[in-house]
């Protein structure tokens, strides 16, 4: 049967490539939204090479010697995973998942030798999130529930302001499993309020009813973070065309006349109209019929200009999208000679064959001992840095004298490469600035000198020379 599994986590950081998962929790539910089984929380250690982000962690609390005295190692943790919560049908959901908590799974899996995609796709899975769907609520049908704002009137559509305002659980913020709770509370709060709304934006979660909604070229809804918020976070766009993938359709905003654009200079304050809306972020669209008077209104739009400018766009599409298309990122080519210090980065460099897969699923059933001299040929040249850096940072003490010392000059290398600028530099500076704010309290000190500590435990100081 198909489940919700509601998930969330706390991470050492915010880049996915280059920090980690520290805390997972989640909750499986029935499509009712009622609880399966007992929730899952899991610690999941760092290791070695990884410094976490003080400030993130001044967040959640969770310490490095926490998630290594209470936690699963990366590889313990993805047999839990795969075995017991990645079931077959299941549709993973998170708040703001798909920007950021499904970004950290996919490497969590590639750096421990799984398929980075297979877990939300294969034998029935799927992926949505709730982030667009409370968008999208609050801008056109948002009656029944409580919507907050800021204290300049801006709306909001933080987690722990909907459950707070709406009195839904949510025991405390950045907890990884309290957050699973509100976010169910929260979905529970629209398929109660706006069923319909609820039913329908879940349905177009699926890649072909996307597609089949774009199909007609006509104006259509469109809810996404790129919008402004006094604008509910709507438009109304139209279709350009296809990236040069089939991973997803460029589309035009229709709050700005295409009679007036030029192509995009390249500067961040610089608003451009044309956006590529992926297939797999389960896009928040709607037909434009949905549109009553009230909704026209939150969105500040009106049938009559989308009209016009949808008219203006026909002689202006081909340029705006040939413009576009022009300025796309390269596809990436084969790689030849990949630097172990860039593994961890190249995740979306291509997919794995059949034989590369059916080796990965060899290495991951093999104890320690079994791989110390085990040396595979991977078709795919990041699997061979990915394989040693399996074996260091999940089995080091496994390691052969050589494989041991490439494995802590890797550390040095990472760590301590760039002087001034490098990692363990920034992360102390980092550090004693925290320490000098007199508002922290007890609780986030302690923080800052566990910190320091796990610093001093893993960074080779002075025993190794770094590159």
């Amino acid at each position: 049967m198909t489940s919700f599994f509601f998930y969330d986590l706390e991470t050492s950081g915010f880049n996915p490539r280059s920090q980690r998962i520290m805390q997972f929790a989640g909750q499986r539910t029935d499509l009712d939204l009622q609880p399966v089984g007992e929730p899952f929380n899991i610690l999941i250690k760092l290791t070695d090479d990884i410094l976490p982000d003080p400030d993130a962690l001044l967040v959640t609390k969770i310490t490095p010697q926490k998630t290594r005295s209470d936690g699963l190692s990366e590889k313990e943790f993805l047999e839990v995973f795969h075995r017991d919560i990645a079931t077959p049908d299941t549709v993973f959901v998170g708040f703001n998942s798909i920007r950021f908590d499904d970004e950290f799974m996919r490497s969590i899996n590639y750096r421990n030798l799984y398929d980075p995609y297979e877990w939300q796709w294969k034998d029935g899975r799927s992926k949505w999130d709730m982030l667009d769907v409370v968008r999208m609520t609050r801008a056109l049908r948002p009656d029944g529930i409580k919507w907050p704002v800021s204290s300049d009137g801006v709306a909001v559509n933080r987690l722990e302001n909907i459950a707070a305002l709406n009195d839904l659980e949510h025991e405390q913020a950045h907890d990884a499993l309290s957050d699973v709770f509100a976010t169910i509370g929260v979905a529970k709060l629209i398929q109660t309020m706006q069923p319909k709304l609820f039913s329908y934006l879940f349905d177009l979660r699926q890649k072909n009813k996307i597609k089949e909604l774009l199909s007609g070229g006509v104006p259509i809804v469109y809810t996404s973070g790129r919008y402004q918020s006094e604008f509910e976070k709507t438009t109304v766009v139209a279709p350009l065309g296809e990236d040069k993938t089939g991973s997803g359709m460029y589309v035009y905003d229709l709050r700005y006349d295409p009679e007036s654009w030029k192509p995009h200079s390249g500067d961040k304050d610089e608003y451009n109209p044309v956006k590529l809306m992926k297939y797999n972020h389960c896009p928040a669209l709607a037909p434009i019929s949905v549109l009553d008077s009230e909704s026209w209104a939150r969105i500040g739009l009106n049938l009559e200009t989308v009209n016009n400018h949808f008219h203006n766009l026909d002689s202006k599409k081909d340029t705006i999208l040939d413009a576009q298309i022009a300025v796309e990122k390269p596809i990436a080519e084969s790689i030849l000679d990949l630097p172990l210090e860039q593994v961890d980065e190249r995740i979306y460099d291509g997919f794995y064959g059949d034989q590369d897969k059916r080796l990965c699923s060899r290495i991951r059933q093999m104890q320690p001992d079994e791989l110390v001299e085990f040396n595979p040929e991977f078709v795919d040249k990041r699997l061979s840095g990915l394989y040693f850096l399996y074996k260091a940072r999940q089995f080091p003490k496994s390691l052969l004298a050589e494989d041991r010392e490439k494995w802590e000059q890797y550390i040095a290398n990472r760590l301590l490469g760039g002087g001034d600028n490098s990692r363990y530099a920034k992360y102390m500076k980092r550090l004693q600035e925290l320490a000098a704010l007199e508002y922290l309290d007890a609780d986030k000190r302690y923080v800052l000198e566990e910190l320091a500590l796990y610093a001093q435990s893993v960074v080779p100081l002075d025993s190794y020379s770094v590159n």
